[in-house]
């Protein structure tokens, strides 16, 4: 009986490392859920090629009035850039010029996946944007877009005004051990998306925006980035949200008073 339980335990552990070596080897596929488009599929409702279709980087949408800022927006994990209108429709209200970046590999554009990949482009992204519009400009990441915006804000925070991350987290680590806790996630990882890292010395406006029943990242990881963040820096807390659908409950007053706190001391200023 006992050679038994022990030749089950030798097969348990032999099941088990090859299957931490397969999340290691496909964990791309296990984070990232890029969708591919055409351009021409993706420019629609007043959306068009950013900043040329020869170069294309995301789509723009031009302010309803005078331009205030130019916002930037990094998306999650899923689609492609043109599933974001939705953020133009509402600040391109409020007098900004809206950016809907795209990630390589993600739409039409080539690339590697990736944490390097995704944070330098978004570098490049942040850094175009500047020199063609100037300031104020406004960084805004969603989920993993969150992770991208704050890994870019160390090379590019003198050209950032504000930051508003949607459904954060303080480092990935945390959120996949949440969710797999068998498993060895921070020997396990190749991205890290540390934001609370990446944040430490940014020293510009924050708004941490945290849906109240998040179940892909609990509100926990969001709570924790703020704490660990300087002034100035506000927290929203969305109630009864979910990770996918905060965005319907919130209102056209809610962005208002967001923009206002990240890019309004300089207007004034």
């Amino acid at each position: 009986m006992k050679v038994i339980i022990l030749a089950a335990m030798r097969v348990a552990v032999v099941v088990y490392l090859i299957a931490l070596t397969g999340i290691y080897m496909f964990q791309d596929k296990l984070l990232y859920y890029p969708d591919t488009a055409s351009i021409d599929e993706m420019v629609s409702g007043g959306l068009s090629p950013w900043p040329s279709v020869a170069d294309f980087r995301g789509l723009l949408a031009e302010a309803d009035s005078q331009v205030r800022a130019t916002a930037i927006v990094f998306h999650g994990n899923a689609g492609h850039a043109g599933h974001r209108q939705f953020y133009a429709d509402v600040l391109t209200r409020l007098g900004l010029r809206v950016i809907l970046a795209e990630y390589p590999a993600y739409g039409p554009r080539g690339g590697e996946l990736g944490e390097k990949s995704l944070v330098g482009d978004a570098e490049q992204t942040i850094a175009l944007a500047h020199r063609m519009y100037g300031g104020p400009l406004l960084i805004i990441g969603e989920s993993l877009g969150a992770g991208v915006a704050a890994g870019a804000s160390v090379q590019q925070r003198a050209a950032i005004t504000g930051l508003l991350l949607i459904t954060p987290w303080d480092r990935m680590e945390h959120v996949a051990a949440h969710h797999y806790p068998l498993l060895p996630v921070k020997w396990l990882m190749r991205d890290h998306y540390d934001s609370t890292d990446h944040l430490a010395s940014f020293g510009r406006p924050v708004l941490v925006a945290i849906a109240a029943k998040d179940s892909i990242v609990p509100p926990q990881f969001g709570k924790a980035l703020y704490d660990a963040l300087a002034e100035p820096r506000q927290l929203a807390v969305i109630k009864g949200a979910d990770h996918n659908d905060w965005f319907g409950r919130i209102d056209e007053a809610w962005w208002r008073q967001a923009v206002d706190f990240l890019i309004g001391s300089q207007e004034t200023g």
